[in-house]
């Protein structure tokens, strides 16, 4: 029996979705040579927002009307978080919840034994608060290997429903962390990276933290870089960042989530943080860390964003000058505060504002792309493509580089910077 999987959203439901799909493999079904027809699809949602549940749904009737007769799992985070809206989708077999990928293959025999449709979705609050058992050892075509670490969030955003659909922190212990980077270390990864669903929450529940993982997972031998996945500006402390500092296979690129720069928003929100707290964390790293690279997620049009505050968080973000910035228009979500909350603005303030942050933070990308010039990197190529190799810096800064040797991907080259367009840097090999 062949099968597909598909993945939706996050770099945690990329990890989920190849410990699946190695668990298939292990269990005797092949993966199918063709990616739009299979005996047995995956569908693995992202529930972030309205529009992704439309995107889950519209993926689902594709595969049906393409595939009727083949058996579909739908699991993720969409069922997680509306079970019984879930359970109306017809055209899926299966529904597990994102704590049941254990049963996977023992869900797939009970339905391929009498063809009825059955849901299997345990709310979070009934199952205890355990780290689920899963692992990868490669992660297929990849040249770096995602290796989630932590799970859950218990922030609570205003605007967010993720800690619907992942209950509550809980972290990977350090020796299965430890186990599993040496068979993804054997299997020729030479980098990592750490993810989680609040990736800075890591240990809270085993009193350790973030640093005690990335500690453990630089010290596998032939793991040359250990990267980070998206950061809350929390736990962040001058002891952390001192510990993770010290670290040379630790790459200075921090993605830490922002949201917006006015604190009335950020209250407004319920994030944890003032604009002035963020300042100091991002000055806090930059001072710890040579080059380092910071990226963020900003949010515009939040219910009750005034044009006094968008300025405000235009201005906030200018000052940081972060190398590239995700910029985003709110997006009322269903199940979570601010859905109701009063002031929303409507879809073309929303989108105009986008642009005008926009504009902003691509010249702020430009202007760190610029100051990579002259600079001599270790680049780890990734492919070949038309006629150069591409592949990332430490702080991963995209880098071109003019060249037909194929055996070079994978591999981490010297690279002198000669040159700085939009999106990428130029370089020629040291």
């Amino acid at each position: 029996m062949d099968f597909n999987i598909v993945t939706l959203g996050c770099k945690v439901n990329q990890y989920e979705s190849q410990a699946m799909r190695e668990d298939l493999l292990k269990h005797g079904y092949s993966l199918s040579q063709n990616k739009d027809f299979a005996d047995l699809f995956i569908i693995n949602t992202c529930t972030v927002t309205s529009v992704s549940d439309a995107k889950n749904r519209k993926l689902l009737r594709r595969i049906r009307r393409n595939n009727p007769a083949a058996v579909i799992v739908l699991t993720g985070c969409m069922p997680q978080a509306f079970p019984e809206e879930s359970k109306s989708l017809t055209d899926c077999d299966i529904i597990l919840g994102n704590k049941e990928r254990a049963k996977l293959i023992p869900s797939i025999e009970r339905f391929l034994e009498n063809r009825t449709p059955f849901s299997d979705i345990a709310a979070h609050q009934n199952q205890g608060f355990i780290y689920e058992k899963i692992s990868v050892t490669s992660f297929g075509e990849h040249t770096r290997a995602f290796i989630k670490i932590e799970d859950g969030c218990n922030r609570f955003c205003s605007y967010c429903i993720i800690p619907y659909a992942r209950g509550r922190v809980r972290s990977k212990p350090l020796e299965e962390l430890k186990q599993e980077l040496i068979q993804v270390a054997h299997n020729g990864y030479k980098e990592v990276v750490l993810v989680g669903i609040n990736l800075s929450a890591y240990g809270q529940d085993e009193g350790i933290t973030l640093a005690d993982a990335v500690e453990a997972a630089c010290a596998v031998e032939g793991i040359e870089r250990v990267r980070l996945g998206s950061l809350e500006p929390e736990r962040m402390d001058e002891d952390t960042v001192r510990r993770l500092a010290a670290l040379p296979k630790l790459c200075p690129q921090f993605h830490l989530s922002l949201q917006s720069g006015c604190d009335k928003t950020l209250r407004d929100m319920n994030r944890h943080y003032t604009s002035e707290e963020y300042l100091a964390i991002a000055e806090r790293l930059r001072r710890y860390f040579d080059n380092a690279a910071l990226t963020t997620d900003v949010m515009v049009g939040f219910a009750g964003e005034t044009e006094e505050d968008f300025q405000e968080s235009l201005s906030f973000v200018k000052s940081v000058g972060f190398a590239k910035v995700h910029v985003f228009p709110y997006s009322q979500r269903k199940g979570t505060k601010a859905a109701d909350a009063p002031g929303q603005l409507p879809p073309a303030v929303k989108e105009e504002r986008a642009a005008r942050m926009t504009a902003l933070t691509d010249e702020s990308r430009r202007e760190f792309l610029r100051s990579q010039v002259g600079r001599v990197e270790e680049v780890l190529f990734e492919r070949l493509r038309r006629g150069y190799l591409e592949g990332y810096t430490k702080n991963y800064t995209p880098v071109h580089v003019f060249s037909e040797d194929n055996s070079l991907c994978g591999q981490i080259c010297r690279v002198r910077l000669i040159a700085a367009e939009d999106e990428i840097c130029v370089g020629e090999l040291a």
